[in-house]
């Protein structure tokens, strides 16, 4: 068994104000996802997307924290949320929705290239292929925080966290942040330089489509190692909420896939 390492949610306090690491991570993320989409603009060349690049990313990120957390009141704990509402703009306490979060960039993206005249499928291939760095270290702000641990276990790395009773359990945080972050980053941004090289087999849009896919694979795999949510537990059959979820956005990113092959023909 491995020691949990007990690191303080908490980097420092000035006075009421705290700068937590998960908050961090969030920001880490949003640098990564700033600076790879713009050596994107300048490697494969998207002007229209340049002159618009800071605006629609102030856009991305506002739609990101509503949908993330808009998506964990509804998905996920709605009767609370509805007895406490004053607590549902408490985002540093945590409880953000991935799928959530993916719904509200979705929108955000689809209103602000409508707008602007931007090719969305293109935009959105740009973006996506960098979210899972957001993931990853996100999933690492989770294990801080303590929240999201796994389910009991003898395996020879299982921690005992706060909050999750004396036994063991998978640190499936971390099993998170491989597989949704550093694994699903590098097979998306070798696919996306194919995509530069042969067009007529990844049309603009399949970035998006093969995330999908990808994701919700890694994510329904780690579900099963990962410890329901207490509020919820199982659904039906021993399938959770996240698996749920995830199996609709794979059946979505095979569709969008073929849909996005077919028109390119």
């Amino acid at each position: 068994m491995l020691t949990y390492p007990q690191i303080d949610p908490v980097i420092f306090s000035i006075g009421p104000l705290q700068v937590r690491w998960y908050g961090l991570m969030y920001v880490l993320g949003f640098g990564a996802t700033l600076l790879l989409v713009k050596h994107q603009i300048r490697k494969f060349g998207f002007r229209e997307l340049d002159l618009h690049f800071e605006n629609l990313n102030l856009v991305l990120i506002i739609s990101l924290v509503l949908g993330g957390r808009l998506g964990y009141v509804l998905f996920y704990n709605l009767p609370y949320y509805l007895q406490h509402p004053a607590e549902i703009v408490a985002t540093w306490q945590g409880g953000m929705s991935f799928h959530g979060g993916m719904l509200g960039l979705i929108i955000g993206a689809v209103i602000f290239c409508r707008k602007k005249k931007l090719d969305f499928w293109r935009t959105a291939d740009f973006y996506v292929v960098t979210i899972p760095i957001g993931l990853g270290l996100g999933r690492v702000g989770n294990f801080i925080n303590g929240e999201l641990y796994g389910r009991v276990t003898d395996v020879a790395w299982g921690m005992v966290f706060p909050g999750g009773g004396p036994l063991p359990r998978h640190p499936s945080q971390l099993y998170e942040s491989f597989l949704e972050g550093l694994l699903l980053f590098l097979i998306l941004w070798v696919l996306k330089e194919k995509q530069q090289r042969t067009p007529w087999a990844l049309p603009q849009g399949s970035m998006v489509a093969i995330f999908l896919i990808f994701y919700g694979v890694f994510r329904i795999g780690v579900e099963f190692f990962r410890e329901p949510d207490a509020h919820l537990g199982f659904i039906a059959l021993g399938v959770t909420m996240g698996q749920l979820l995830s199996s609709l956005m794979i059946v979505a990113g095979i569709v969008l896939f073929l849909i996005r092959k077919k028109q390119a023909q």
